[in-house]
């Protein structure tokens, strides 16, 4: 039976994530030929290379990417088995890693992070703002506890609660006629610039999907890192975008008219991800419970 030591794992998975030997070590606070040879332990104990060193780094071998997935779960086992071990009673009195999407974070944070404050002052909360897949893979890591996010999420281990529907409106040019009580649909895409944006972010996929481009034939499509930049280029007459409601309170601004969509209307779902294992299960369902009071707008 292999001999192998959380203390190999935690920095083979620091290796795996940096893919660089002096940032690992300083992530883990030893040296770097201290984590050189506790890497070197953990391939001979598995009797597999796991690492590629190269001049400017290291490189996961094709069983090197295995054993980090499955290193990830199992250090996000033990961290969720010392975080059972230290929970209390007490709702939200303990640290709390918090992810976020971009498109929420700025319409729920600032009415939610108030009532967690004033309500459950004990709650340690850290924050992280960052594009879905990136917030997934630390949660799965167990480097984050929960995500607050657009769903569906599809994967293994990983539990959700979906909190409420987030409709979508039809942004374009306040110069734009449009007539008297006109309601939106797919239809009003064709043959227009949409403003999407970059590459990466879940409601890029929901818009160009709501938006049929796959019907719609050769559309100018323009990625930006955030609905206040498309809002902007709309109001400045340079295409049209889509936005859900729950940004409207500040991304609203004259020179942008808004539509409604005709029934069905398109919506996502906002809702909390956290790992099947985790023990603060009943610290989401009323962190979600505090969210969806709110509505997102």
């Amino acid at each position: 039976m292999a001999n192998i030591s959380l203390k190999q794992l935690r920095y083979f998975d620091a290796l795996a994530r940096s893919l660089h030997f002096g940032r690992a070590a300083e992530a883990c606070a030893v040296t770097q030929p201290a984590l050189s040879m506790q890497i070197q332990d953990l391939e001979r104990e598995l009797g597999t290379v796991l690492i590629e060193r190269t001049r400017t780094g290291a490189k996961l071998t094709r069983e090197g990417e295995e054993a980090a997935r499955r290193v990830a779960s199992i250090l996000a086992a033990v961290r969720d088995l010392e975080a059972s071990a230290r929970q209390g009673d007490a709702l939200l009195s303990h640290a709390l890693r918090l992810g976020v999407i971009p498109t929420i974070a700025p319409y729920v944070l600032p009415r939610l992070l108030p009532v967690l404050r004033e309500t459950y002052p004990d709650l340690d909360l850290e924050l992280r703002e960052s594009q879905t897949h990136h917030l997934l893979a630390d949660l799965a890591g167990g480097r984050l506890d929960a995500v607050l996010l657009a769903l569906p999420v599809d994967l293994p281990d990983i539990e959700t609660l979906p909190l409420f529907e987030d409709e979508f409106v039809f942004a374009l040019p306040e110069s734009r006629p449009v007539p008297e009580g006109a309601l939106a649909s797919p239809d009003m895409f064709l043959n227009e610039r949409i403003l999407l944006l970059e590459e990466g972010h879940c409601l890029r996929d929901q818009a160009l999907s709501v938006c049929s481009l796959n019907r719609a034939g050769k559309l100018d499509t323009m990625g930006t890192t955030s609905l206040s930049t498309l809002v902007q280029m709309v109001a400045g007459g340079f295409g049209v975008t889509l936005l859900p409601r729950m940004s409207l309170d500040i991304e609203a601004r004259s020179g942008v008219r808004l539509m409604r969509f005709a029934p069905p209307i398109p919506h996502r779902t906002i809702g909390l991800a956290w790992r099947t294992s985790s023990p603060k299960k009943t610290d989401f369902r009323e962190l979600g419970r505090i969210v969806t009071e709110l509505g997102g707008g």
